[in-house]
């Protein structure tokens, strides 16, 4: 046993890291991002903001005016706070540190959002997944029993559900928050794509907080995750959160496009309109099922024995389409590919290439 192995944790030693694929030349619908740039006018103000930032200087960790930006732009309640991350991946860390009591339990349905169990891998919890139904609908009565029987100290649900884009039913979202004997935390990653929202009613709760990121709507480099919910929560999630997480540039960026959130709303709008062209598309293919969605993306199942769906990914890879391939992952996604939706361009290439690779 060399010296990496005998410091770093078994569980670490055998896992991969996170990964991301080489896009290089690709048509690339694979990791949820808006197809869509700023306009020019929008790009010219953003560049004049950044332009006059102190670089030379530490940012301000408090980010009173995002803070209170987001609070306005994404209808968080009167009366709750708002907390920023480095995309939503560093709000998963943060919650789930200030989580971590020695021997407690993390829930998430699944398949869902791989960053719930690693992170709870990461800080020694014991992660419990509870199974969705074979049409990646929430079984809410399982769910329940599962919490009743673990009671779980933190509950994630994502809603709508990545990477399966199931729409799972308010009501159904409703009972776990009740029956929940700590923390639930709706991710609402996909919401502006989605015709609900928890965020209106987080203060209803005792022990709900709404996380959501702006790297679906055209803002993914500039990685700016963040919880909404009420302040006792908030401020104990902060404790936990690196004191300058948040760059100038990020900061700068960030305020200068919300205060223009129409453009983003428009884009998402365009979104919407491709991803129902793109659905009647597919639902005319043959070899393939297409799975209910509420997110700019789609999940698709292709027919097959074992090996179809990368077989299918290969040769839209060949014909220099990348899509997201579940096979090897989680046993109820083989076969299974997830679609993004993209400029329509891209969607034209997109189904081309799937129509080629399945016959």
């Amino acid at each position: 046993m060399n010296i990496v192995q005998s410091v770093i944790r078994p569980e670490i030693l055998a896992m991969g890291a996170y990964p991301v694929a080489d896009a290089t030349g690709m048509v690339k619908l694979d990791v949820m991002e808006s197809p869509y740039t700023l306009p020019d006018w929008l790009a010219r103000e953003v560049g004049e903001a950044v332009a006059k930032l102190p670089l030379n200087r530490y940012p301000v960790p408090s980010l009173t005016r995002l803070r209170a930006l987001i609070a306005e732009k994404m209808g968080v309640p009167e009366g709750c706070e708002v907390l920023c991350g480095n995309g939503s991946d560093e709000c998963i860390q943060f919650i789930t540190a200030a989580c971590a009591r020695e021997g407690a339990v993390v829930m998430a349905p699944a398949p869902s959002f791989v960053m719930f169990q690693m992170h709870a891998l990461f800080y020694r919890l014991r992660f419990v997944p509870v199974p969705l139904r074979p049409d990646f609908s929430l079984d809410v009565d399982a769910f329940i029993a599962a919490m009743a029987l673990h009671k779980p100290a933190l509950v994630w649900l994502a809603y709508p559900n990545n990477p399966t884009g199931s729409p799972f039913s308010r009501t159904e979202v409703e009972r776990i928050v009740r029956a929940a004997p700590g923390l639930v935390v709706i991710d609402e990653a996909y919401q502006p794509f989605a015709t609900d929202s928890f965020m209106p009613r987080v203060a209803e709760y005792p022990n709900l907080v709404v996380m959501r990121t702006v790297s679906k709507i055209s803002l993914a480099g500039v990685r700016l995750g963040y919880v909404g919910g009420p302040a006792q929560w908030i401020r104990e999630f902060d404790k936990t959160r690196a004191p300058f997480n948040i760059s100038v540039l990020a900061e700068a960026v960030a305020i200068k496009i919300l205060e223009n959130k129409h453009v983003l709303d428009e884009q998402a709008a365009r979104v919407l309109a491709e991803r129902e062209v793109v659905r009647g598309a597919l639902a005319r293919m043959r070899g393939l099922t297409q799975y209910p969605t509420a997110a700019n993306f789609i999940c698709v199942r292709i027919e097959g024995g074992p090996g179809a769906g990368t077989a299918v990914f290969e040769s839209m890879k060949r014909q220099k389409v990348l899509v997201k391939n579940f096979s090897g992952g989680h046993p109820m996604l083989e076969n299974c590919l997830r679609l993004t939706i993209g400029a329509p361009d891209e969607n034209r290439a997109m189904l081309a290439a799937l129509e080629s690779a399945l016959r």
